[in-house]
């Protein structure tokens, strides 16, 4: 393939394009939920099962996208999975009672559940491997961008039209993603199928579907403690059995297997530490401005909107800063320098100059999201071409799983903070030791790469490795 072929942008950017619409989602509902419980008359503690309903069903689904993808082919399953997700935004913007509104959002979660790892698998068999740092930047910025310009979009939706339009507004996107996907993406497939784990999928469902409700509910009185700690534990139980299973199958439908790749084993270990903190990022932030400073959701969302800026300037340079530094460098090098943007936020207060918290969050932005694109694509560095359906799975259920912890893991500091200082009630003093929790977690990542040879990933960066430098050094 041409290093200049038409098809080696395109295809990142619509795979890109349909994973924003994803994770955007995520980030513009919870602006809207006071609009969307008046209009729908129901108590605003209750709809937050908008929300918890598609995280269940994402968790519950992600899993069978792998073997979907091999059994009917990727473009079939990515066109599939982009449908169900345009046609419940639909059904979500029409829904006239929560009841209505739960069901569509537990099919836009199905949806959901394919569209990144399939997506993913699709540029990780379109692209050559030489290539993949450039295309793996398009697939990284929706992560990053989608949780900051989610709320002040909400807002500025809500504000100005009704909350419908959250929804309705995926529908064009979704129905030219699906003419995109049919004109330019190959319906790539394995032709040996393995037959579908179905135990091991209740299993690994019902593991992930516990922990997630755990993670999502702990720290902000949704549930009793009681019933937080029953899922927790029933999710690990669940996990336990399934690993009893798994050693069992030949082909698991998660195949834990994968971590015997030196490659992935360091992306996957390291970068579920460094999701802790940039998952924590989206909770913390916006708490921290509304309520600790004072600010409205929409002077808010206009200052974490930096963040965005820095994830779009990485496009500019990662792939020459990899090439120039390797993996190993970068990604030891930049997980101390991101983590300590996180714990950069924890001093600001409300007097703080507005300019200064602009420059460490465009900073922040531009530094964790450089990292992400150093992980999503050394992960599979030395990954088969059979097992990249299985990588991509387990890869996203891990991302899924982490940057919801990440979100408990915040909740639960603040509550430590509160309760050590007898109070219940938030202030701008109450928020560093949460960034500096979570910014040390991101930081521990680093002991992952470290145990990296100085030339792991080099197909993918290009780097050229003097073979006098020493192995220890950074």
């Amino acid at each position: 393939m041409s290093k200049t072929s038409p098809r080696m942008i395109i295809v990142p950017l619509i795979v890109a394009c349909a994973l924003f619409m994803q994770i955007f989602d995520g980030s513009v509902i919870s602006t809207a939920l006071p609009a969307m419980a008046q209009s729908l008359k129901t108590d605003p503690l209750h709809i937050n099962l908008a929300i918890t309903s598609y995280l269940f069903s994402l968790a519950v689904f992600i899993p069978l996208s792998g073997w979907i993808a091999d059994r009917y082919g990727a473009r079939t399953a990515f066109r599939a999975s982009i449908l169900i997700f345009t046609l419940s935004s639909a059904a979500c913007g029409i829904a006239q009672t929560l009841p209505q509104l739960v069901m569509a959002r537990i099919v836009r979660g199905m949806g959901g559940a394919a569209m990144l790892p399939i997506g993913r698998l699709i540029l990780l068999k379109t692209i050559p491997k030489a290539q993949l740092v450039n295309a793996i930047i398009y697939l990284s910025i929706p992560v990053m961008l989608g949780p900051v310009l989610g709320p002040p979009v909400g807002g500025y939706i809500v504000t100005y039209s009704t909350w419908r339009w959250i929804f309705f507004i995926n529908l064009p996107i979704g129905l030219l993603g699906i003419v995109l996907v049919s004109l330019f993406i190959d319906n790539i497939r394995e032709e040996r199928m393995d037959p579908l784990d179905k135990r091991g999928f209740l299993l690994m469902a019902a593991a992930l579907a516990g922990l997630v409700a755990s993670f999502e509910t702990v720290g902000r009185d949704l549930l009793p403690g009681p019933i937080i700690a029953a899922l927790f534990t029933g999710g690990l139980f669940c996990f336990g059995l399934y690993l009893w299973h798994a050693r069992r199958r030949t082909a698991p439908i998660v195949d834990l297997g994968l971590f015997r790749f030196p490659s992935f084993r360091a992306a996957m270990g390291g970068g579920s530490l460094f999701r802790i903190g940039i998952g924590a990022l989206p909770f913390l932030l916006p708490m921290m401005l509304q309520i600790g400073f004072g600010l409205s959701p929409l002077s808010s969302g206009m200052l974490t909107l930096a963040s965005a800026v820095g994830a779009l300037l990485v496009r500019l340079v990662a792939a020459r800063i990899i090439r120039r530094l390797g993996f190993r460098r970068m990604m030891i090098a930049n997980a101390l320098i991101s983590a300590a943007f996180i714990i950069a936020c924890g001093p600001f207060r409300p007097d703080t100059s507005h300019k200064m918290i602009l420059a460490v969050l465009l900073a922040g932005g531009f530094f964790q999201s450089l990292q992400f694109v150093a992980l999503n694509t050394f992960a599979f560095a030395d990954v088969p071409d059979a097992l990249m359906s299985r990588a991509t799975t387990l890869f996203c259920m891990l991302q899924q799983l982490f940057l919801s912890l990440g979100v408990a893991t915040g909740a639960l500091l603040l509550n430590l903070t509160l309760g050590a200082r007898h109070e219940t009630g938030l202030s701008a003093h109450d928020f560093w030791p949460a960034f500096l929790g979570v910014g040390i977690i991101s930081a521990l990542s680093v002991f992952f790469f470290l145990r990296l040879a100085p030339d792991a990933g080099a197909e993918m960066s290009g780097h050229k490795i003097d073979p006098r430098e020493p192995l220890q050094d950074l």
